[in-house]
């Protein structure tokens, strides 16, 4: 992947960052949350660093998630949220990723409105997980993540609706939600000419 590439089709700006309980641009009250989205250059190819979130949290428990959380008064942008959540959560330095810009803000239907920071993290990095919030981090083939054929849609019964999301199975894990529709916005972002 050629990363100039990836910064061109990336935000080069985060969109507006709404306050919390902020009612316009159809937030309507939404959470103001980021994550980062931390590529890892590996000499097989760009892997993809997730976590799997422990199984008593209240929000999103037991998911696959990227390294993140809500924006606190003093966090002065959507990056700095991002790296004080990975931080926080993954024990990760937050001057060694490298950001490249961001992908289009992802709004879930648990209430978050969430800014999604693409950052380059080189090796070798050292982590330390939060027991309490992070059960494992692990990394997962970019190419595989952005292969359509390993994007699949599954339905449920959510809040008296049938809702339909994407799945991406790999191995023994889940990748759904929120993490599988920002994996697909950075596919879709990368689908231009010049691309992988």
């Amino acid at each position: 992947m050629d990363l100039q590439h990836l910064q061109a089709c990336l935000l080069a700006a985060p969109e507006s960052v709404p306050s919390e309980g902020d009612q316009g641009a159809g937030f309507e009250g939404l959470t103001p949350a980021a994550v980062l989205v931390p590529l890892v250059p590996r000499p097989e190819g760009y892997q993809l660093l997730l976590t799997r979130r422990t199984d008593h949290l209240r929000d999103h428990p037991g998911q696959i998630s990227f390294p993140g959380g809500r924006v606190e008064p003093e966090d002065a942008s959507p990056a700095h949220t991002a790296l004080r959540e990975a931080q926080e959560e993954i024990g990760l330095d937050p001057g060694l990723p490298r950001i490249l810009g961001y992908l289009p803000t992802y709004r879930t239907g648990t209430g978050f409105h969430v800014f999604p920071v693409v950052a380059l993290l080189p090796p070798p990095f050292d982590l330390s997980l939060d027991a309490f919030e992070v059960a494992e981090a692990f990394e997962v083939p970019l190419s595989f993540l952005l292969d359509p054929a390993n994007h699949h849609r599954e339905r449920m019964h959510y809040r008296g609706a049938l809702r339909e999301y994407t799945v991406m199975p790999y191995g023994e894990r889940r990748i759904w939600g929120a993490t599988a529709g920002m994996i697909q916005s950075l596919w879709r972002r990368l689908q231009t000419p010049g691309g992988l």
